[in-house]
Order: structure tokens, then C-alpha cells, then sequence
């Protein structure tokens, strides 16, 4: 199983669900919309970069534009590695969270 750690999760199921628009500044908006996280520049992009090494994330740069003053964006996309390493995740908090529902207060099953 690929280890990874909680923000790294967080970072790629972002990425997820900003699509084909899951440039840096949109996946730190989809963590402040969906789940009330507010990230550094620099803690994202740590993250996206060791993402990257892990072979969980890829990235492309989008030809800069005149608004961009020259900079290039860069595009991320999730891995299939990195697809596997978050169903590997889920799995195994699904299995831990399994029979807590009384304990912890939540719905049952």
C-alpha cells in the first residue's frame, strides 16, 4: 500500500475534483469550498511537487498567455498509481471505521 498522508489525500482528491482545471490555485480553492482548509502557496506546492516524485501526480504546463504575464501554469493530473493509492486509502479507513458508528456517534450501517 502507498502511504500517504493526510493532506497529501486531501491534495489529490482536490485535484480530482477541480478537474481540467486543477491548476494549483484552483485545487487549494476546492480544499477551502469543500472541507474549510485554507493552504499556503507554499504548503501546496510541497506537496503537489512530492506528489509528483511519488509518481501520484503529473503535471503540464499550459502555453502562457498575455494575462499571465509570460508564466506558465502548470495543469495537474492524477496518476493511475495515484488513482490506486486513494482507493488503497479509503479502503483501509473504511475498514477501521467499520463498527465505530456507536462509539463515534455516526450512522449505522
Amino acid at each position: 500500500m502507498t502511504s500517504l498522508g493526510e493532506f497529501e489525500q486531501l491534495v489529490l482528491l482536490a485535484a480530482l475534483r477541480s478537474g481540467d482545471q486543477a491548476f494549483g490555485p484552483e485545487i487549494a480553492r476546492e480544499l477551502e469550498r469543500s472541507i474549510g482548509r485554507l493552504v499556503t502557496r507554499g504548503a501546496l506546492y510541497s506537496t503537489l511537487n512530492r506528489l509528483e516524485a511519488k509518481g501520484l501526480l503529473t503535471w503540464a504546463a499550459e502555453k502562457p498567455g498575455p494575462d499571465r504575464g509570460g508564466h506558465i501554469r502548470r495543469l495537474f493530473e492524477v496518476t493511475p498509481d495515484g488513482l490506486a493509492a486513494l482507493r488503497e486509502n479509503r479502503a483501509a479507513l473504511l475498514t477501521l471505521w467499520s463498527g465505530l458508528e456507536r462509539t463515534l456517534g455516526g450512522p449505522r450501517r
